[in-house]
C-alpha cells in the first residue's frame, strides 16, 4: 500500500530525473476525461473506454477471476480522498467484449506525471488470451509524456500471461527487500492444516480456543463494523506510538468502505464482551491476505492474535479460497510479527513486483533505484 506515497515523492527525492527530458509535457492540461462513456481508438482493433462513472463497475469486474478491493470503485474513492485522480478504464475488443478492467490513480508533482494501477490490470479469459495487445492499449491510452512514471502493483492478483506481456512492453521489475509474503494452502484437510502450525504456535492457539471468557466474531451488520473499525483506528494509533512505526493507512478515510465493503472481513474478539482485538482481512475469489489487525494488552495477554488468524483462516477455507497470505514479512525490520506469521506457514513467496514503464529510461531506472531502496 505504500508505492503510491513512494512513486509520488520520486521527483522531489530525486530531481535528477528532470534533466533527462528535451521538452516539457505539451498536453492541454485544462482537458480531463469525459464523465460520460468515452472511447479511445487503440492498436489491434481495442478501444480503451472510460468506465469513471459507469454504475456497473464492480459488477462488471467481479465478473473477472482476478476481481479484487484495489480494483474496485470503493478503493478509488478512498485514494480519491487522498488527493489521487482517479480513472476507471475497460478494453475492449472490436466485438465489444471486456478485455481487461483497469483503475488508475494520478497525480502530478512539477513536470511529472505518476500514474499508478493497482490490482490489475484485471484479465477477463479473453483479455489473456491477448494480453501483450491489451496492456499495450492501456499502456499508450495514458500518452506519458517524457517525465511521466507509470507503476503497475498487482498485489498478488497477477495473472501469469501478463509478465510476459509486460517485459515486451519494457516495463521492468522493481523487487525489494519487503516484496516475500508467507502463503498457506487451504486446499489440505483442516486438520493437516493445524498439524502444520508451529508448536508452540499451535499450543497459543488451544490456550486461547479453551478460554470460555473469548469469542470471536466475523462482523456483517454496517453499524457494528463501523463500531469495530473505530476501535481498530483506536488501538492501531496506540500500537503506532508503542512500536514508532509508520504506514500510509488513512482510518478516517477509511472507515465507511471499511464498514460496508464485502471484501474486507472484519473480525472482533471479545473478552467478557469487551473489545480486545480487531483483525481485518482482503476476501478475493483467488486469495484472502490479512491486512491489519490491532489489539490492547488483554488481547496480547490471552493470545488473541492465533484465535483471530485462525478463524480467518477456517472461514476462508469454508467458502473455498485456496490460499491465505499472511500479508506480507520483514523479517528485518519486524522480527516479532515474522515469527508469529511463521509459526503459521514457512512457505515464503515472493510478492509481485512493482512493474515500472517511463519513455525515458534514464528516468526508469532512476526511479526503479530508489524503489528498489525501500
Amino acid at each position: 500500500m505504500t508505492h503510491s506515497r513512494t512513486l509520488a515523492r520520486i521527483a522531489t527525492a530525486a530531481p535528477e530525473m528532470r534533466r533527462f527530458a528535451a521538452r516539457p509535457d505539451t498536453r492541454r492540461r485544462d482537458r480531463t476525461p469525459s464523465a460520460a462513456i468515452e472511447r479511445r481508438p487503440a492498436a489491434d482493433g481495442l478501444a480503451v473506454v472510460d468506465l469513471t462513472d459507469a454504475p456497473d463497475w464492480d459488477a462488471r469486474l467481479n465478473e473477472a477471476p482476478g476481481a479484487n478491493l484495489y480494483a474496485a470503485r470503493p478503493w478509488g474513492i478512498y485514494k480519491g480522498r487522498l488527493n489521487w485522480s482517479v480513472r476507471r478504464v475497460a478494453v475492449r475488443d472490436g466485438q465489444g467484449r471486456d478485455l481487461a478492467f483497469v483503475q488508475y490513480q494520478v497525480r502530478r508533482v512539477g513536470f511529472a506525471r505518476f500514474v499508478l494501477a493497482q490490482g490489475g490490470p484485471v484479465l477477463t479469459e479473453a483479455g489473456a488470451a491477448r494480453a501483450e495487445a491489451t496492456l499495450s492499449a492501456f499502456r499508450d491510452h495514458l500518452a506519458l509524456g517524457p517525465f511521466d512514471l507509470l507503476g503497475v502493483n498487482f498485489h498478488e492478483f497477477q495473472d501469469n500471461e501478463a509478465v510476459p506481456a509486460l517485459l515486451a512492453l519494457g516495463f521492468v521489475p522493481v523487487v525489494s527487500p519487503r516484496h516475500h509474503t508467507l502463503e498457506l494452502d487451504l486446499t489440505r484437510d483442516a486438520e493437516a492444516i493445524e498439524a502444520g502450525l508451529d508448536a508452540k504456535w499451535r499450543r497459543n492457539l488451544a490456550k486461547a480456543k479453551r478460554n470460555p471468557d473469548l469469542e470471536t466474531t466475523i462482523l456483517t451488520d454496517p453499524d457494528a463494523r463501523l463500531a469495530a473499525f473505530d476501535t481498530f483506528a483506536g488501538m492501531y494509533a496506540a500500537l503506532q506510538a508503542r512500536k514508532g512505526f509508520s504506514n500510509t493507512l488513512n482510518p478516517q478515510a477509511f472507515r465507511d468502505i471499511a464498514a460496508t465493503d464485502p471484501r474486507l472481513v472484519i473480525l472482533e474478539l471479545r473478552e467478557n464482551g469487551v473489545p480486545i482485538m480487531v483483525r481485518i482481512a482482503h476476501r478475493a475469489k483467488l486469495r484472502w491476505t490479512d491486512f491489519f489487525a490491532a489489539s490492547n494488552e488483554r488481547g496480547r495477554a490471552t493470545n488473541a492474535a492465533a484465535l483471530s488468524v485462525w478463524t480467518l483462516i477456517e472461514q476462508a477455507k469454508a467458502e473455498g479460497c485456496p490460499v491465505y497470505d499472511l500479508g506480507g514479512i520483514d523479517p528485518a525490520g519486524n522480527r516479532g510479527v515474522f515469527d508469529f506469521k511463521r509459526g503459521v506457514s514457512r512457505r515464503v513467496v515472493q510478492s509481485t513486483p512493482l512493474w515500472l514503464h517511463g519513455r525515458n529510461r534514464l528516468v526508469r531506472s532512476a526511479a526503479a533505484a530508489l524503489l528498489a531502496q525501500r
